[in-house]
């Protein structure tokens, strides 16, 4: 891909920046790229005024931290209260922690973030940024803005109509599928495919969990069973909520499940969220600790991301280890996340944990993740969540693909 092929010239861009130098070096660049709709503001109250005005929102906003008045930080809480949809981009002469921290708020308050760039910028490094649009980046602020009641939900469930899709997880050294993650989606009748974060919160709220989860296992089971008869024996990863953790039954209603289906409790990995392992430790640990004297895998998801992730594998008997997007894509040597990443590597092998890859979604994050030696590898560079029939041609399409 060339440098002017990042962007199309209607492409909308904002830079805010208070040095008159940095915006005109700035603007030099986009021309550079092709960019020709480009408007900049001086402040980031500028801006805000400039995008209460008419026209058409930004689809890219440059914006420089250190700024008088109103810094970047305030002003990427104001465009997060204002709804903003485009993607943005810091640009800071502070050090590369303080880049890390303000592309973290950006990712905590929903915006879209393609990533930071330290000055002096270069036009490499604003092309590679602008490369990332409509990528895995840009999807974090594309969520579901239907609101649901409990009861069509409720309804939903009876419906038939929540389903399990299911994403590859692929050995690194292999290049083989040797399992899959179960993921939640819920086939609406007029809005078509939903998903979960417009639904899962709702669940848990209104004590509708239990019910949500016992529909997509038993889903989950059944396909799993055909995948066996059908000659591909794959490790199922269900993701339980805590809420349905605390079911002191738990054990026996996924047992009934993995039996009927004709599975065995070893091809079942359950995987529970690290930061929200806290809440009612005691039933949390035994119902866990059951499940695994079962002979069911179990994995700690979103790893580090909480507050306690090292208490968390003393206390529990965890068995794979996977390591959250954060820490995977595009992550660069010399920065805080490489250096999660690699020691969360050398924690899982001392604790004899296998050790999964989320959020791969290019070469570049395939490329890290085996030099690291991690075991398997999930993302959208493999493969999006798919539903269960259509596991087998994808599959045969990966192996022709890799031999």
């Amino acid at each position: 891909m060339g440098l002017a092929d990042v962007a199309s010239p209607s492409l909308q861009v904002l830079i805010v920046d208070d040095e008159v130098f940095m915006r005109r070096l700035i603007a030099r660049i986009l021309g550079r790229l092709n960019i020709e709709n480009i408007s900049a503001a001086s402040s980031g109250q500028e801006a805000l005024d400039m995008l209460s005005g008419v026209g058409p929102e930004p689809d890219v906003t440059l914006c420089d931290l250190n700024m008088p008045g109103m810094d970047g930080i305030e002003f990427l809480r104001h465009l997060a209260d204002r709804g903003y949809r485009g993607d943005v981009i810091l640009v800071s002469g502070e050090d590369k922690r303080i880049l890390e921290a303000a592309q973290a708020l950006a990712e905590a308050h929903t915006l879209s973030i393609l990533g930071s760039l330290a000055k002096p910028i270069t036009i490499d490094g604003v092309a590679e940024l602008l490369g990332r649009r409509g990528g895995a980046t840009g999807r974090a602020r594309v969520q579901q803005t239907q609101a649901f009641s409990a009861e069509d939900l409720r309804r939903g469930i009876d419906a038939g109509q929540l389903i399990p899709f299911f994403q590859p997880k692929i050995d690194l050294r292999t290049q083989r599928l040797t399992g899959v993650e179960t993921l939640a989606r819920w086939r609406h009748p007029k809005l078509g495919l939903v998903s979960p974060a417009a639904f899962l919160d709702l669940a848990e709220r209104e004590g509708i969990i239990d019910m949500l989860t016992d529909a997509i296992l038993k889903q989950a089971m059944s396909q799993a069973g055909v995948w066996m008869r059908a000659g591909m024996n794959l490790k199922v990863a269900v993701n339980i909520s805590m809420e349905s953790v605390h079911r002191l039954d738990l054990p026996e209603v996924i047992i009934r499940m993995v039996v009927d289906a004709g599975m065995a409790p070893s091809d079942i990995i359950v995987e529970v969220t690290e930061s929200k392992l806290h809440s009612d430790l005691a039933k949390a640990l035994e119902v866990l600790t059951r499940l695994r004297m079962k002979g069911f895998g179990l994995s700690i998801d979103d790893f580090g991301t909480g507050y306690s992730s090292m208490d968390q594998l003393r206390r529990f008997p965890f068995t794979e280890l996977k390591i959250d997007r954060a820490f995977v894509h595009n992550v660069r040597p010399g920065t805080a996340a490489h250096a999660i990443l690699e020691s969360s590597v050398d924690l899982a092998r001392r604790l004899g944990m296998s050790i999964v890859a989320e959020g791969v979604e290019d070469q570049a994050d395939w490329d890290r993740v085996a030099g690291f030696g991690i075991d398997l590898a999930q993302g959208y560079f493999m493969a999006r969540p798919i539903p269960g029939d259509e596991v087998m041609a994808w599959h045969n399409k990966w192996q022709t693909a890799v031999a």
